[in-house]
């Protein structure tokens, strides 16, 4: 794994978690303008409506990455095909006493193939051998398909809570595991 610093973060078998590019932007705007994956997002959701709204988010998420030690906000480029299939986020959670949130927005294209859980459970890797204790995960009552990925990578269901984006979410947990020297 390389510092967020660097064009890569880190990988899994089949994904590559990387910053955004400026030749990634139509897939980012091809991603973000379609409600299907906008409704999910944010506490007023809304599609983006420009390509110049994807150039600014690329800056923005570029210079948060570089700022944010090892949080991050990366583009999950398939290894077979080199497609954006869309991002991964491991940032701290507003209003969150230091927490940090695991989440995932991925292209429909890409959705059932299993690549939010394996990019989650690399983020989550990241996080813990970064220091981090606990990483939770935010999901919007009725997101299905999220809630199951929470599940996969086990993390623990907590019920819903309103301490985050000013409305009510389903709040899951995942903990760091044991390090290997503590198995005694």
């Amino acid at each position: 794994m390389k510092g967020t610093g660097d064009a890569v973060a880190f990988e899994t078998e089949r994904c590559v978690m990387r910053s955004w590019r400026q030749s990634d932007v139509a897939r980012l705007f091809d991603i973000y303008s379609r409600w299907e994956v906008a409704q999910w997002l944010g506490s007023d959701p809304q599609v983006m409506a420009t390509q110049s709204q994807a150039e600014q988010l690329v800056e923005r998420w570029n210079e948060l990455n570089g700022a944010d030690g090892f949080a991050g906000r990366w583009a999950v480029e398939r290894k077979a095909d080199g497609v954006v299939a869309g991002t991964v986020i491991l940032i701290p959670l507003p209003d969150g006493d230091g927490e940090f949130e695991v989440g995932w927005h991925f292209h429909p294209d890409s959705w059932g193939q299993g690549l939010a859980t394996e990019s989650a459970r690399a983020a989550l890797t990241w996080g813990f051998q970064g220091g981090l204790a606990e990483v939770f995960a935010v999901v919007r009552p009725g997101n299905d398909r999220s809630m199951a990925v929470c599940r996969r990578l086990g993390m623990t269901e907590l019920g819903l809570t309103s301490k985050y984006y000013s409305r009510e979410l389903e709040l899951f947990r995942c903990t760091a595991p044991p390090s290997v020297g503590d198995a005694d």
